[in-house]
């Protein structure tokens, strides 16, 4: 019986989700490195692990290769150990190489993980990317911004779902965005070029280094727009219709993309952008599942558990692909102002207008505070098989409901 080690910092909704799937496997037993306790692990699952670990920081792979030495003292050789998370994805390929564990090694988990390492693969290899340049001081920044012009995007080059990432359109901004990220021999920062057009994901299973299934969703409005617009709700839409010559260029670039980073075995998320002109431009790509619900969205428009797929795909290297029957869409609310959730309006305006499309939903709870990301405090996730529906459906949402935040 195979023994697979999953590693996460706590125990989130999504870290609870990959666990289920990964018990859910027929003759699999599975061991958990964390560094929050047991207990606070869902009593349903506590009952399904093989064996837990705590750490004081899963970024570290020394700790991380002690604890798995240790659950596998206990529970037989380690066939896989993996992570769900951005951060931990070159310390699970760190801890692979010490203790001979089959998976992505340290330099592709650089690879993915290294944005600015990336991008100079992929401007080696002839692939479409927004200018950008690795920057180790004030000076080298302020060139690169006479050279490319504004706006510019700064960012850390190991980010992950637009954190500390900021556009900035004057140098009096960009002067300011320099003085928050004080670039360095030690911490450089990432700058681009903020490309004009539309912004896409394309999400990818890969076994031995070949695709084996895809989709792609049309963001509506880019995160960083709505990060940058505080009254603004971000949709987003899987179309059923994705098999069309309209993708072909971003297929044959997005498979060629991976084979340079060197993907093995996984599932891949990638955000890509398509400018005015028609032209591509690949943003970065993660060698894990998608976040923000993209998982949810992939298994409604094909009625399978997309997350237990990935899983399944680690553990015995097995994909059936499956039919995509829906189009599929997200609606991500969003608080404006300041403070707590003081209440929630529209919602029933949405269930009388589109509540037989919903498939999946969080509503935002009273109390519950303010959310950090483009991702806002809640979400109402539609279907459809025709892909115009669930773009209105999502415009009907996001016009209709209004998160009211305050002390």
């Amino acid at each position: 019986m195979p023994f697979v080690i999953f590693t996460c910092p706590w125990f989130s909704d999504t870290a609870h989700r990959y666990i289920e799937a990964a018990t859910s496997l027929l003759d699999v037993q599975l061991g958990v490195i964390s560094e929050t306790p047991l207990e606070t692990m869902a009593p349903q699952l506590q009952t399904r692990i093989a064996g837990h670990w705590r750490v004081p920081s899963v970024l570290d792979s020394s700790q991380v290769a002690w604890a798995a030495q240790e659950l596998s003292q206990r529970h037989g050789p380690i066939h896989r150990i993996f992570s769900g998370q951005e951060q931990v994805q070159v310390v699970m390929a760190q801890v692979r190489e010490w203790l001979g564990i089959r998976g992505a090694d340290v330099q592709t988990a650089l690879n993915f993980r290294d944005k600015a390492r990336m991008k100079a693969l992929f401007q080696t290899h002839g692939l479409p990317c927004a200018r950008h340049r690795l920057v180790a001081s004030p000076d080298d920044a302020w060139a690169f911004a006479a050279e490319t012009g504004f706006p510019l995007v700064v960012k850390p080059p190991a980010g992950a779902a637009s954190q500390s990432t900021f556009r900035v359109d004057t140098p009096e901004a960009f002067g300011q965005a320099l003085a928050a990220a004080q670039p360095s021999q030690d911490q450089p920062a990432l700058l681009e070029e903020f490309i004009v057009g539309s912004e896409h994901s394309f999400d990818c299973y890969v076994l031995d280094g070949q695709p084996l299934f895809h989709s792609l969703t049309h963001y509506y409005p880019s995160p960083l727009e709505v990060l940058n617009h505080p009254w603004m709700q971000w949709t987003v839409v899987l179309p059923r219709e994705i098999d069309v010559p309209e993708y072909d260029d971003i297929r044959a670039a997005a498979f060629r993309a991976l084979h340079v980073l060197g993907m093995g075995t996984g599932m891949t998320h990638m955000e890509w952008f398509r400018r005015r002109d028609g032209s591509l431009a690949i943003s970065e790509i993660a060698a894990r599942p998608p976040g923000a619900q993209f998982t949810t969205l992939i298994s409604r428009a094909h009625d399978f558990d997309a997350v237990q797929a990935w899983v399944r795909l680690l553990v015995y290297e097995t994909f059936d692909p499956p039919t995509r029957k829906y189009a599929a869409g997200g609606a991500y609310l969003r608080g404006m102002g300041e403070g707590r959730v003081k209440a929630v309006h529209g919602l029933d305006a949405v269930y009388r207008e589109v509540g037989h499309l919903v498939t999946d939903f969080k509503v935002p709870q009273v109390g519950q505070p303010k959310a950090e990301s483009y991702e806002g405090e809640g979400y109402i996730i539609v279907r459809h098989p025709e892909t115009d529906v669930v773009r209105h459906a999502l415009e009907r949402i996001v016009s209709l409901t209004r998160v009211e935040l305050g002390e």
